[in-house]
């Protein structure tokens, strides 16, 4: 996959994350601060913003990414998106391709710095629920299609963001709701499950 192909990916998932900015908002209004829906679209669009910038390769391209949402204030979501994208623009390498094993390592890194820094684990109701089976969907292919990758950690990102409805929030101001979080998915999975279906669908 060359750099330019990257990016549409990434433009693409911050266009799907940022029209469902309604949704996101109206999960979010039930036991949070119904703001994930803007935080997202904020983040979101100055990663596009970003990627129109002057990179040597996809590492300059993933940290002028990652710095970006470093601009930004307010909400978990800050933090987290850009953890993650300073996670994979850690081990990738300057070049205007990457390669399927290499797409795998920088997923993995960044997978493994988000959850460093979260602390959340699958099941909590949190992100971790779409990004962790996503992440392991990337490790675990053995194929040669990066369409075929993008396309099975999405599913897996959607399969985990519909568990979230069965579970009680251990993070973050729904917490405080307990068992009356049951039967609504977290905001937070369902923007990075977004995210993928974008990358997926470019």
């Amino acid at each position: 996959m060359t750099k330019d192909e990257f990016m549409i990916r990434i433009q693409h998932a911050c266009d799907k994350v940022i029209s469902a900015e309604p949704l996101l908002t109206e999960i979010d209004s039930h036991f949070g601060d119904a703001d994930h829906g803007i935080t997202m679209t904020k983040i979101c669009n100055v990663i596009k913003d970003s990627l129109n910038e002057e990179s040597q390769g996809i590492k300059s391209m993933l940290n002028n990414a990652a710095e970006s949402i470093l601009t930004l204030s307010g909400g978990s979501a800050v933090p987290l998106w850009n953890t993650w994208f300073d996670g994979l623009q850690e081990n990738a390498l300057d070049e205007n391709e990457i390669s399927i094993s290499e797409i795998k390592t920088i997923f993995a890194n960044a997978f493994e710095e988000f959850s460093d820094m979260s602390g959340a684990e699958v099941g909590d109701k949190t992100i971790m629920d779409a990004l962790g089976p996503a992440s392991d969907a990337i490790a675990s292919y053995t194929g040669d299609s990066e369409s075929e990758l993008f396309t099975l950690a999405a599913e897996a990102a959607a399969k985990g963001t519909e568990e979230t409805k069965k579970f009680k929030a251990k993070f973050g101001r729904a917490k405080s709701y307990g068992a009356k979080t049951i039967g609504t998915p977290d905001a937070g999975a369902k923007s990075m499950s977004c995210f993928f279906e974008g990358l997926a669908e470019a």
